[in-house]
């Protein structure tokens, strides 16, 4: 069973730029999809951006497509969330969520696919 810890958000105006990460311990991390979720105040849960465990596919909502990089790292079992020309609407907690699969190529968006859930790290973007 795998373990997530996000770290890397903070308070950042807008125009600005955050990387969050997200360390995974306790298990087989290169067997793992990965996914950033983001929850603002008084909303739903919603998918930010997912990778395939090799890197080959990546997936971005619509509000952060060119904003955004997702990446990982299967030597450190890190997932990155590179998050430029921030935005006052980016602001939520954020999540990341990890999904065993067999299968390399694929990513995943829906929440419900993700058996795995960190603890959050919340992102404010000041007007």
């Amino acid at each position: 069973q795998v373990q997530l810890v996000e770290s890397g958000g903070g308070l950042v105006q807008a125009g600005g730029s955050l990387r969050l990460s997200c360390a995974a311990s306790g298990g087989t991390f290169r067997r793992y999809a990965m996914g950033w979720f983001r929850q603002a105040s008084g909303k739903e849960r919603e998918v930010v951006a997912a990778i395939s465990t090799n890197s080959a596919g990546t997936y971005y909502a619509d509000s952060v497509k060119g904003r955004f990089t997702i990446s990982r790292d299967n030597a450190k079992n890190t997932v990155y969330l590179q998050m430029n020309s921030l935005k006052s609407g980016d602001t939520a907690v954020y999540y990341c969520a990890a999904k065993d699969t067999y299968y390399s190529n694929f990513y995943y968006y829906r929440r419900d696919e993700y058996a795995y859930w960190g603890q959050g790290t919340q992102v404010t973007v000041s007007p």
